[in-house]
């Protein structure tokens, strides 16, 4: 295949002819890619996939991780160990294409991989990696971890991405009508275009953004002298930066700055849009802020039988298959902690990114409650936790640790390592109850609920990201009604959340599961149904284009 002039190798769809660049620091695309740790790659992954079914105009653009973002494995007392193993990966091709960029006012030596659609069914992606012999040894680690807890290489990988990425393009001779920006990682490319385009208004008409983040703290800052040090503003000096990006203290805001860059930015759901506007509106000369809720791949994610069972009314059928799809996944659980799991008792399942906002221990905030909820004989019910700290977020591997030791003293809760994209299925499927309940507004959207419902589990969740869109209490899944949540101390807010779902569990989920099961199901089948459409990323990666790309 010829990369210098490259085109996407397959009959584009009239409607969405547009050239786009996708950018992102992580993409989840299936199992054996492990290049992403959580949330941001899943979206990225079922956008790249639907780019793909819909025979969209657009490549992704990412970075080869050497060693991913980490494997989880166990100490010898079933803790979170962190260890890296390197990847090596048959399947994707060298593009033979290699260039260089400045990191450190120091020549970089950046190569090009490639993953062909046809692969994984996926939209092109190009994976960007320094770990080359003409490079110092220092340059070679730029793209050896996600996320790297070092400042200065975190800040060679947001140039790698943005300024690497942008170059890529130029030598593939893409020539984008819009470059995407998934989160502000990759705003170094901002610089890169101004020196391209040599105006800020032909650079802002070919940026958009995509922002992630519910609260300013969260945005990313670096030190603005640091940036420069490491060639971040692409040979501009640190005034000309203040200029043109309004920053005037020494903290480099990313996300500010691509709100300055892009001629169009969105939140990643109703919600996000209106705190994000809300966030950012004492800021001149941010871009308009607006919002596509995410979604996942329906095609990659669904268990196509429980939807086909649905369909026909099948109901023996339905119940059939979601019984297998638990035992199957139980399998998991008791090869990794001998703990035998049963089928027919009510399965809750809280597996997502250990943060601490996320609070993946709340059920165990009121000890009283949860004991008597894992004892009771008449209404049995059993827990399963998974999930990937931050390796260097001490506060969430302690979280993590503390439910691994209590677990060992029930034969019904059990904490499971590895979750990656594959076992996120399985567990979704071995779930009844999906459990969420991050400390509300602080998640953007959340994903993980929309494949759980499009493997039949029913959410149970606090009222945030893109839940206000989606749950229907009692008719679709199960909603912690807000409280007034702006006036109320962390404390109270957790109290609250705490009473108001165990009240919740003790008084409809679990007598419903247990007493009136055509209901449940029913409302098993709303789930399924409500996330086909509205959750599907196909309608999200065809709103890109209409809202965003336009």
């Amino acid at each position: 295949m010829n990369f210098r002039s490259y085109q996407v190798p397959y009959q584009i769809n009239e409607q969405y002819a547009k050239k786009a660049a996708y950018f992102s620091m992580e993409f989840a695309i299936h199992q054996p890619l492990k290049i992403y740790s959580g949330g941001l790659g899943y979206l990225a992954g079922s956008h790249l996939r639907s780019a793909y079914e819909l025979r969209q105009n657009m490549i992704g653009v990412g970075i080869l991780w050497k060693y991913g973002y980490y494997d989880q494995a166990r100490n010898q007392d079933q803790t979170l160990q962190v260890t890296f193993m390197e990847k090596i990966y048959s399947f994707l091709e060298d593009t033979g294409i290699k260039f260089q960029i400045l990191i450190h006012e120091h020549p970089v030596w950046v190569k090009a991989y490639y993953l062909n659609p046809e692969t994984f069914n996926s939209a092109p992606l190009f994976l960007l990696s320094t770990d080359l012999p003409e490079n110092d040894y220092v340059s070679q680690t730029i793209t050896h971890r996600l996320y790297d807890a070092n400042v200065a290489t975190k800040v060679a990988q947001f140039i790698l991405l943005g300024v690497g990425g942008a170059k890529l393009i130029d030598e593939l001779g893409f020539n984008p009508d819009v470059y995407h920006l998934n989160e502000a990682h990759g705003i170094s490319s901002a610089f890169y275009l101004l020196n391209k385009f040599k105006s800020v208004q032909k650079v802002k008409e070919h940026l958009v953004f995509t922002t992630h983040t519910p609260e300013e703290a969260g945005n990313e800052k670096h030190d603005i002298y640091l940036c420069h040090k490491m060639s971040y503003f692409c040979g501009l000096s640190i005034d000309e930066v203040r200029k043109l990006t309004g920053i005037t203290d020494d903290q480099f805001n990313h996300s500010l700055a691509a709100l300055r860059f892009a001629r169009k930015a969105n939140g990643v759901s109703a919600l996000h849009g209106e705190v994000s506007r809300e966030m950012w509106k004492n800021y001149e000369g941010i871009c308009p802020i607006t919002s596509i809720t995410n979604a996942q791949n329906w095609r990659y994610w669904a268990d196509k039988q429980m939807y086909r069972a649905m369909e026909e009314g099948n109901d023996e059928v339905y119940d059939d298959r979601k019984k297998f799809l638990k035992k199957r996944a139980f399998e998991i659980v008791a090869d990794q902690t001998g703990k035998v799991f049963d089928p027919n008792v009510l399965t809750i399942v809280w597996a997502r990114r250990f943060a601490g906002y996320k609070r993946a221990d709340m059920l165990t905030y009121d000890m009283e409650r949860f004991e008597k909820m894992l004892s009771n004989a008449k209404h049995p019910v059993q827990i399963i936790w998974a999930g990937k700290p931050y390796p260097v977020d001490y506060p969430a591997i302690s979280q993590f640790n503390n439910l691994v030791h209590l677990s060992k003293n029930y034969k019904n809760v059990a904490v499971v390592i590895g979750y990656e994209l594959a076992l996120s299925k399985r567990l979704k499927q071995a779930s009844d109850i999906w459990l969420n309940n991050p400390r509300v507004p602080r998640e953007a959207s959340g994903t993980s609920g929309m494949t759980a419902a499009m493997n039949g589990a029913v959410n149970f969740s606090t009222d945030d990201g893109w839940i206000p869109e989606f749950v229907n209490h009692g008719n679709n899944g199960f909603v912690v009604p807000k409280a007034d949540y702006a006036n109320m101390t962390t404390h109270d807010q957790d109290e609250y959340d705490l009473n108001k779902a165990y009240e919740i569990l003790e008084q409809q989920i679990i007598p419903l599961y247990y007493e009136d099961h055509d209901t449940w199901r029913q409302i098993m089948k709303n789930g399924m149904r409500d996330v086909r459409f509205q959750f599907d990323s196909n309608r999200m990666a065809h709103e890109y284009y209409e809202i965003m790309y336009k």
